[in-house]
This record gives C-alpha cells, sequence and structure tokens, in this order.
C-alpha cells in the first residue's frame, strides 16, 4: 500500500502537534521527495550513511529525530549538508523530522519509550515546555542497581555520578541533550536524573545536592521514539518499514 506525502505529513502532525513547541528545526517535511509513499526507513539522525542506507533498501520517505535546518548552524548548501540534500533531491526522497515534539509524545515519545525500556512508572513533567519527566521505579533499587539497568536496556555503559548505594523514590529523565535539566530535576524531588549528556557542572552540581546523574548517551537514549512513531504510521496505513541502527558513541 502507498499514501501521499501531505496525507503522511498531515496526519504526522495532528499525531505529534508540533505547533505547541518552541522548536530548534522545523518539523515535518524537510525535503520534498516523490509524491507517494509506501516505504518509510528511519534512523535517529539524517546523516549521509542513513540516506545511502535507506536508498539501498529502496525507501520513499525517511523519518528521524535530528534533521537539518537548525537555527543555529550555517545556511549555506554546502559541504556534508550539500552531499546530503544532494543524495535525496537525486533520489527523489522525503525527508520528515520530528525533534522536540518526538520528545514530547505522551506514547510514542523517545522520554515514554525510554521510561517503558527502563521500567518507570511516569508520574509528572518538569522544566522548559516540560519537556523532563519524573516516576517511580516499578521495584526497589539503588542508584547502582538503576545504572545496570540503564546498561543493560540500552547497550552502553552509562556515566553514573553519586552514591551507588543511594535508595531511589523518584527518577527523573529526559532524552538527549538534556543536562541543563538537571536543576530542574533536582527541584522536582527527583533522587537520580538520566539523561543523554553530561556537562562539567553536572558533576559538582551532582555531587553537592546528593542527586545521582546519569549520562546514558544522546543517541542511546532517543533510538525508540523514532521507531515507535514509524511503526505506527506503518500500521496505521499499510506501510513497509525499517530502522537503521547507525552506532553513535555520543
Amino acid at each position: 500500500m502507498a499514501i501521499s506525502l501531505e496525507q503522511l505529513e498531515k496526519y504526522s502532525g495532528q499525531l505529534l502537534q508540533p505547533d505547541r513547541f518552541r522548536d530548534y528545526s522545523p518539523n515535518g517535511v524537510q525535503v520534498e521527495g516523490r509524491p507517494m509513499v509506501g516505504r518509510l526507513a528511519c534512523g535517529v539522525t539524517a546523516s549521509l550513511a542513513l540516506i545511502e542506507a535507506a536508498l539501498a533498501w529502496q525507501a520513499d520517505a525517511i523519518v528521524v529525530h535530528h534533521g537539518y535546518f537548525w537555527k543555529s548552524e550555517d545556511s549555506r548548501i554546502i559541504g556534508s549538508k550539500k552531499r546530503r540534500l544532494a543524495a535525496l533531491l537525486r533520489a527523489d526522497v522525503s525527508l520528515l523530522a520530528y525533534h522536540l515534539p518526538l520528545d514530547a509524545h505522551p506514547e510514542l515519545g523517545n522520554n515514554a519509550c525510554l521510561g517503558q525500556k527502563l521500567g518507570l512508572e511516569a508520574e509528572g513533567r518538569f522544566g522548559e515546555q516540560e519537556l523532563g519527566w519524573f516516576g517511580r521505579p516499578r521495584e526497589v533499587l539503588t542508584l547502582g542497581n538503576f545504572a545496570a539497568r540503564v546498561e543493560l536496556a540500552l547497550g552502553r555503559r552509562p556515566l553514573l555520578i553519586g552514591d551507588p548505594a543511594k535508595p531511589l523514590k523518584r527518577v527523573g529523565w529526559c532524552s538527549g541533550g538534556a543536562q541543563g535539566y538537571f536543576s530542574a530535576a533536582i527541584e522536582a524531588g527527583c533522587d537520580v536524573y538520566l539523561t543523554g549528556e553530561a556537562s562539567e557542572h553536572n558533576y559538582h552540581t551532582a555531587l553537592e545536592s546528593g542527586v545521582g546523574f546519569i549520562a546514558a548517551g544522546h543517541h542511546a537514549s532517543e533510538r525508540y521514539g523514532v521507531q515507535a512513531l514509524t511503526a505506527h504510521l506503518a500500521t496505521e496505513f499499510g506501510l513497509e518499514w525499517r530502522y537503521f541502527e547507525l552506532d553513535n558513541p555520543v
């Protein structure tokens, strides 16, 4: 089966409601390809490697979390940006990107999927645009136990700051590069905060506050929302889909 690109974008917009967010890049179709879509590829970031893998699979469109045209980036079409766009345009393949809306969606989002994978019961939100989540573990855990669970679930050893014996009653988390939400997580009463990346000052804040900090990897913490979204779209419209995992240690 196939669906029009216009219909696919319209449905995704109704589902994710991107207009609710102050975002750093456009959400929805970023590169327009052929009008009909029957095969959807997806991945975390619209790198050239992802594009080449999707084209080899003969995808009609690619869905990503990290797309193009960020507010802070050079707007010229040169270098790697030229090569990526040229590959898409030559093949007449569309690129759809959903950033903050995909982090925040209550069922298909990165934080929803990450919480489920780590055995967390979501109880509330915190931080700018309420992108941070907090909740409780489904069983009694220490900080060390939780870090081990993160390693097992995500397939990489996280950076852990704090006392491994610390008991956890409330866990805060936000996928990706959300280390700036650490103070908001502390104010929300969290015993540990998990995100993708760490900044130098997070170390001192963790030690001085007694609240644990875990950096689990930007890529590793954001693999799951784009898969959930693409699987949902494929089921809704009878499309073929495939996720391409391109490992990234960051």
